[in-house]
């Protein structure tokens, strides 16, 4: 039977509360949270199995997986106030999510923690069915209540600025008025830091010689009330280059360019098309040169901006859209920029907006300092076939396959093993299961598992001793009497018989 995804839900909750305790009832029908079976590390310090670092969508589900598998020892620190953790209510600008309302993203197998069991919790199944995408303010009021009903141990205002090696143990230096301490350590690092989480903004070097007060990343905070009656220049045309420009012509903007180096407008979503459970489960084993060939096609046909997001910035006359137009010089005239095109016609512009993405680069890291230089990364390992190469994707990190870094010369940096990269710098190695809402799940699950059977194996002796001194009968001895075997005729009787 097909189902549709709009088909009401006969027993859904009707109010937020019955919701939540629903979802308190699926949890103790799971046996959630188990005991917790890690054995502690014997310091005087105190010594934390997991320290997750950053509190947004993937830190959430990698707290919520690890709990739910008796990894109970963690901390989940955000650098963030509370309520602001991840993109959605800072340098995300679209009105809507791309994902389809559908998708179940970080409910963990759980119908009780969908975003659609709490939308409808509040609102009914009418307005679900007439809702089209998910705005993107209440997507982050839905992680906040799942923060919320599954008593996540969130830490805000807490800056993870190092991660050292200790011994077999790893130290995480802290700042910030959340930080109870200058420093903990643990035994395994989750990297859970979303899409800038391994690298940086993508900055061109053609803005290096232009004050900073003429021109913005996307994902920096920029003032758009101050651009209203300016000309304003957007690089790109992905997603949060339109987004940009759509704040900034709702602002008031006297006029947005768009100067865009292809020379067409990139329409399809090539990844969607081949999105399944088949494929999530694949990608890590496919080998290097075809993970190696998926990623980059990906990346050079470019994932176009949503047709909402576009449509909102064409339906301004004062908006414009320039392709084949590659930024090739910037330098200042007064106070106007002067923007210089492979086109050979300059734009004069007031604002100029840098949509030009995230880069990919553990050497940016500052939590790394000291040994990312050590980390491998494709480039080190792969050489892609002519006609395939591509400098950006050889700077995302190798991982192994249960998301930690692997040494780019072997002894070197061991407890490179002990840091798990669960963000957008793990999609080259373990495909989109680590940031974007429609694999969370399973890559916390898988996450969980794999560091659960490191934390075990690592302690093996201690586990079985566990086995040999655990003496706890379940017979008592009164439930059985023994019996002697009947009288009768041996074998040997009947063969003299």
């Amino acid at each position: 039977m097909a189902y549709d995804v709009d088909m009401p839900i006969q027993s859904a909750a009707t109010s937020l509360p019955e919701l939540e305790r629903r979802v308190r009832d699926d949890l103790a029908c799971l046996c959630y949270p188990p005991a917790n079976w890690v054995v502690p590390t014997p310091l005087a310090e105190p010594v934390h199995d997991v320290v997750v670092i950053g509190g947004g969508m993937c830190g959430l589900v990698t707290g919520f997986a690890l709990i739910g598998a008796g990894i109970r020892n963690i901390r989940i620190f955000d650098r963030s106030e509370p309520g602001l953790e991840g993109p959605w209510l800072t340098y995300a600008r679209m009105e809507t999510l791309r994902s389809p309302k559908q998708l179940t993203g970080p409910a963990y197998g759980m119908a009780s923690l969908t975003f659609r069991a709490w939308y409808v919790a509040q609102f009914g199944n009418d307005a679900w069915s007439a809702l089209d995408k998910i705005p993107r303010p209440m997507w982050m009021e839905y992680l906040r209540w799942y923060r919320k009903v599954l008593e996540l141990p969130v830490e805000n205002n807490v800056e993870v600025t190092a991660v050292r090696p200790e011994g077999a143990l790893m130290r995480l230096m802290t700042s910030g008025k959340g930080a109870r301490e200058t420093s903990v350590l643990a035994r395994k690092v989750v990297m859970a830091t979303g899409r800038d989480g391994m690298g940086h903004p993508s900055i061109p070097d053609f803005v290096n010689g232009l004050p900073e007060t003429y021109w913005a990343h996307s994902s920096h905070d920029i003032d758009f009330a101050a651009l209203r009656g300016k000309r304003v220049v957007v690089v790109g045309v992905g997603a949060s280059a339109v987004d940009n420009a759509a704040e900034a012509l709702e602002a008031g903007a006297a006029e947005v360019r768009h100067l865009i180096r292809r020379k067409e407008m990139p329409c399809i979503n090539k990844l969607m098309g081949i999105g399944s459970f088949g494929f999530t489960a694949a990608f890590p084993q496919l080998g290097d040169a075809r993970r190696w060939q998926i990623m980059n096609y990906s990346l050079r046909t470019q994932t176009p901006a949503p047709r909402g997001s576009t449509m909102r910035v064409s339906r301004h006359p004062n908006a414009y859209f320039h392709f084949d137009a590659a930024v090739e010089t910037v330098e200042l005239d007064g106070d106007e920029i002067v923007v210089g095109t492979s086109q050979g016609k300059p734009v004069r512009a007031d604002f100029l907006i840098l949509g030009t993405g995230f880069g990919v680069d553990p050497l940016a890291r500052k939590e790394l300092d000291g040994y990312a230089d050590k980390i491998l990364l494709w480039q080190d390992r792969f050489t892609p076939p002519p006609g395939q190469e591509n400098e950006q994707l050889g700077k995302f990190p190798y991982l192994a396959e249960d998301f930690t870094f692997l040494e780019r010369v072997p002894g070197e940096a061991p407890w490179l093993a002990n840091i798990h990269s669960f963000n957008s710098g793990a999609a080259a190695s373990l495909g989109k299961v680590s940031g974007d809402i429609p694999g969370i799940s399973e890559g916390a699950s898988w996450l969980a598992r794999e560091i659960a059977a490191k934390l075990y194996e690592e302690n093996f002796g201690q586990y079985w001793q566990r086995l040999l001194d655990y003496d706890t009968p379940e017979l008592r001895g009164d439930e059985w009497t023994a019996s002697p075997l009947p009288d009768g005729e041996t074998l040997d009787d009947r063969k003299q018989a």
